[in-house]
């Protein structure tokens, strides 16, 4: 037989496929009870089965998720049993299939519970038998390029996601099967595969990650569907049952006290969804576990950090992140189901409501019920603090914001820690959002998910010589090397001394120091979110603060979005060929479009993006130089985007300071082509400093006078007094404002 398309046709309940799913439904009833303690349903209970069955056509989003998956198997049912052998790296067809194949699964299962149509389970039950008899005869994935290698797919994270998946649908339709029928699935599909991704990948299994995260989870609820407690507590303790590996050893080392996950917001939702659905598992089998009470409910907490660590429905692009991913993803639809199952949270309804979708799982259907009785309340984005760390002492993810999350602003600033191998070396970076945009923006990743023409899908060459190099983000270069010199293992062993956090009504503050990125080479930061009745929005004030053991050169570049209106400063413009600015470390990926001379003035730039004008005013306390460069140099397969930076200088300077406000102002309206406060209402900005303090002054157009005073030490108690033009700012403890 031929494997490569490899179709069955198992009996007359495939036959008629061409009837409507929703005729399927009504043809039945769904199965009361399980045959037996040993094959029945042990994910979700008989009896919530039963519930579902009988209650969700009363709920509009249940129903329409019912549709949604009656369609899906449909389709799946229409165009037969497709199981082929792996040859495909990810986005290939047979990768692809094999995804849609644990899609069918677990939805067909569902369906059948939900509705009693044997054809479902019939569907499941031929799928999975083909399944048995081709997974025995797989070796490693032919796709080498990953050290995790699947079976089914080119890398064994893929493999996990298959099991966490097609388990589910596999348990609600066990017990309609023949003992020979099951033991053949049993035996052909869900052992071995889980001795595969469990003994025979210990390299993956017992690792702190979220792959083995996906493992743990697939094998853990295959053992509970097997009635296996060796496989259930490999899953929950490590191989080895010492509690060293494993589940709870992954909730307890990957999660802050404030439920924030090590390698950032986008992954954060990524492993989210086996975190919730193997959590679910245990409480429904082991409720004696407590395991959602575990840690203070981290858990529950990392749904809604998660939700928080995101602006306009996108989650805050840092580390190895993809953009387009958002809160309306299935991990984090998962998420939501299952957090509000467990505390009844009615912000997180108001979340499901912008999802637009649920679980048809229990919790889902508490879900749809609180919508369907509008007890949705608005979940409260705000300014918030992120811990990292398993012990939260490894520095944090600070968020300020001001006005709602779609259109306000928000500052972030990232204070964390490296975020394993999907970090990037770039601490005290920042990223700024407004009307509904990333302004001072952050790159992600370097790779097209899944696009197979894009070198397969995996991640580019240039995510490691330009993404995750420090001159890609907006933080501080020393001597054009990145920080840690780009070595993980040392980058690993840092992180950020967090410093102050201020939310004040007016005046927000995030603040950070970091020792240990250079050698010789300490750096803190301050970040602030600043309201003024002669603004008519907020503004980001920045000040950084560079002492080095000798003299260096400081690079502190701004990714920003838009289009340049006014560059307000000199500048030799490369018309006629445009230099590289540097050979390594990501300067060999930047085009030089324009450099100023050195010279001691502030400098602005303004720019403008859907509608509103940003004005960025800089400057430092020694002699310094603006570089306009954009990213795309040394791309010959064009996989960079290619996006505008400035970039300030100093040479030869052991201690420097740079100081900046970037301001959003005015209106252009290119439908009835007007323009309004396209000018900025920032006249200067100065810097002054004591040995122990420094004040950041503002002067606007209207006259009025705004400073900040910032202690060196974020836990200052002590009287401070800076001078700036004359005028003396005295004050005690951490900070000040003063207004004139």
């Amino acid at each position: 037989m031929n494997r490569l398309v490899l179709t069955l046709l198992a009996g007359a309940a495939l036959l008629p496929l061409a009837v409507p799913p929703v005729a399927h439904a009504q043809a039945a009833s769904p199965p009361s009870a399980s045959r037996s303690d040993a094959t029945g349903p042990v994910l979700v209970s008989p009896a919530d089965w039963r519930r579902m069955a009988e209650a969700g056509d009363r709920y509009p989003m249940f129903a329409r998720e019912r549709i949604r998956f009656e369609t899906s198997v449909a389709a799946a049912m229409a165009a037969g049993i497709n199981v082929p052998v792996p040859v495909d790296p990810g986005g290939g067809f047979t990768h692809e299939q094999h995804k849609r194949n644990q899609r069918a699964i677990y939805e067909a299962g569902t369906l059948y519970r939900l509705t009693g149509d044997v054809r479902y389970a019939h569907f499941v039950r031929d799928m999975l038998l083909a399944y048995a008899e081709l997974y025995p005869t797989l070796g490693p994935h032919p796709v080498t390029r990953s050290s995790r290698r699947g079976r089914l797919f080119w890398q064994s994270l893929n493999d996990s996601v298959w099991l966490v998946y097609s388990v589910q649908g596999y348990d609600a339709v066990r017990d309609s099967l023949t003992p020979a029928e099951r033991e053949t699935i049993d035996t052909g599909v869900f052992r071995p595969m889980a001795r595969f991704l469990s003994d025979g990948s210990p390299h993956v299994f017992n690792l702190i990650h979220n792959h083995a995260t996906w493992a743990v989870a697939g094998v853990g609820m295959t053992g509970y569907v097997l009635r296996d407690q060796d496989l259930v507590d490999k899953a929950l303790l490590g191989l080895a049952k010492d509690g060293q590996g494993g589940f709870l050893r992954q909730i307890d080392r990957l999660f802050s006290p404030d439920g924030y996950y090590e390698e950032g917001p986008y992954y954060q939702r990524y492993a989210l969804a086996p975190f919730v659905i193997f959590a679910r598992a245990i409480d429904q089998n082991e409720p004696e576990r407590q395991i959602f009470q575990r840690r203070d409910g981290v858990l529950l907490k990392a749904v809604t950090t998660t939700i928080q660590s995101s602006y306009g429905g996108y989650f805050l692009p840092i580390n190895d992140a993809i953009k387009d991913k958002g809160i309306d993803t299935e991990e984090l639809v998962s998420g939501v189901a299952v957090a509000y199952g467990r505390t009844g949270d009615p912000t997180l309804l108001s979340i499901a409501r912008r999802q637009g979708r649920t679980l048809l799982s229990p919790d889902g259907l508490a879900v749809a019920e609180g919508l369907a009785a509008s007890r949705d309340q608005a979940f409260a984005f705000r300014s918030t603090r992120l811990r990292d760390g398993p012990d939260g002492d490894h520095g944090a993810l600070d968020i300020l914001r001001e006005g709602d999350d779609r259109t306000g602003q928000t500052l972030v600033m990232k204070n964390t820690a490296q975020g394993m191998g999907h970090g990037h070396y770039d601490r005290l970076n920042w990223l700024f959002y407004d009307n509904g945009h990333e302004v001072v923006t952050d790159y992600g990743a370097a790779r097209f998910l899944n696009i197979e023409a894009k070198a397969g899908g995996v991640y580019l060459p240039e995510n490691d010589s330009w993404a995750s190099q420090t001159i890609a983000h907006n933080t501080l270069v020393v001597d054009g090397r990145s920080q840690f010199d780009g070595d993980l293992e040392t980058a690993e062993a840092h992180w950020p001394n967090t410093g102050l956090f201020v939310t004040d009504d007016g005046l927000q503050i995030a603040s950070s120091r970091m020792v240990g990125a250079y050698e010789g080479v300490v750096f803190d930061r301050s970040l602030m979110l600043v309201r003024h009745p002669d603004l008519p929005l907020p503004v980001a004030i920045d000040l950084l603060r560079a002492r080095s053991d000798s003299p260096v050169r400081y690079d502190l570049p701004l990714h920003f979005n838009g289009h340049i209106m006014t560059v307000g400063f000199e500048a030799r413009r490369n018309l006629e060929a445009r230099p590289v600015l540097g050979e390594a470390a990501g300067y060999q990926h930047l085009w030089v479009d324009g450099i100023s001379p050195v010279a001691e003035t502030q400098r602005s730039l303004t720019w403008l993006l859907d509608g509103r004008f940003y004005s960025y005013r800089f400057g430092a306390s020694a002699p310094s130089q603006a570089l306009l460069v954009e990213s795309g140099a040394n791309d010959p397969d064009f996989n960079l985007r290619r996006e505008p930076a400035l970039i300030q200088r100093t040479e030869g300077q052991a201690n420097v300071r740079f100081f900046s406000v970037l301001e959003p102002h005015g209106r252009y309206d290119g439908t009835v082509e007007t323009v309004t406060g396209s000018h900025s209402r920032i006249a200067s900005i100065e810097q002054g400093a004591s040995n122990d303090a420094d004040v950041v002054v503002l002067t606007l157009t209207s006259g009025a006078v705004l400073a900040i005073g910032l202690a060196g030490d974020s836990s200052s108690t002590a009287t401070h007094r800076v001078t700036v033009d004359g005028q003396t700012y005295q004050w005690s403890g951490t900070h000040a404002r003063f207004d004139r």
